[in-house]
């Protein structure tokens, strides 16, 4: 059937979207965030509902839904990874736009499985893995004892240490490295008191060449990054900035140090980077 572009409805503004989940909603969030972004609409009304795992609080969840709907005067969206058939008969049954994430898959896992999936709730993020769980948490206090060169005792411990000069995003990727699949990293920052360009490698890292891996950022988007910290300051004048940036990337380039340039990179994509070329996920999985 051909569709007429200019028959389709355009509405005034996008439908209300909703993530709705019997555990924390991260994964409906993530999956339907992603297809999501396929679309030009702007900015979209999202909205998580978790630990939605009975029919009675489906229903609830509907009202909250259907009344979104009924204010906006579009058809809402729901995404769910609600395992539990009670709830998702329900969703079902409102005027929305049922999307399950799970039933798109699980019934061909089954067969090409041959066996039933087990239906338990808070599978993707609960604690299935004791052990697993537990190296994340000790992953996320190393991540966080040693942020910004806070303390350069037990480097030999880390999988990584992330350098480079302030506010480049060193800290937040090591964390999500942290958080989501147990890396122990850590984080130095490049400053004037280095003088890289002459000393070559700071004292605490020369050891642990192997482990290091460089961030870069454009010089004009860091300065912007920094004046909104110190506006007017040394600190993010865009020589300062230019001078900070040149010195570390010779620092990178004569020491062999692996780098990537974040300036338009997310965290989630310079995570896999660093973990890709420092052959993290290996280690890990």
């Amino acid at each position: 059937m051909i569709i007429d572009e200019h028959t389709m409805q355009q509405p005034d503004q996008p439908p209300p979207i909703f993530f709705v989940s019997d555990g924390t909603g991260i994964t409906a969030e993530t999956l339907g965030s992603s297809l999501l972004t396929q679309f030009d609409e702007g900015h979209f009304a999202e909205s998580t509902l978790p630990f939605i795992n009975t029919a009675a609080k489906a229903r609830e969840a509907l009202a909250t839904v259907e009344a979104a709907g009924r204010e906006s005067g579009t058809r809402p969206i729901v995404f769910s990874t609600t395992v539990n058939d009670d709830a998702r008969t329900v969703l079902r049954e409102g005027n929305v736009l049922f999307l399950d994430l799970f039933d798109a898959f699980l019934g061909q896992l089954e067969t090409a499985l041959s066996k039933p999936s087990s239906h338990r709730v808070g599978r993707a993020h609960g604690i299935a893995d004791a052990d697993a769980y537990q190296s994340r948490i000790e992953a996320m206090n190393y991540a966080l004892a040693h942020d910004d060169g806070l303390a350069t005792r037990g480097y030999e411990q880390a999988q990584v240490i992330v350098v480079a000069p302030s506010r480049c995003g060193k800290t937040p990727v090591s964390i999500y490295m942290a958080m989501q699949f147990g890396v122990f990293a850590a984080n130095y920052p490049l400053t004037d008191d280095d003088e890289t360009d002459t000393r070559g490698l700071p004292q605490a890292l020369e050891p642990y060449r192997d482990k290091l891996y460089g961030l870069w950022v454009e010089p004009h988007q860091l300065r912007v990054i920094r004046d909104s910290r110190r506006r007017g300051s040394r600190y993010a004048s865009i020589d300062q900035v230019s001078a900070e940036l040149g010195a570390a990337q010779r620092l990178y380039n004569r020491f062999s140090v692996p780098w990537a340039d974040s300036t338009h990179k997310s965290i989630e994509e310079l995570a896999t980077l660093i973990m890709q070329q420092k052959n993290l996920r290996h280690a890990i999985f």
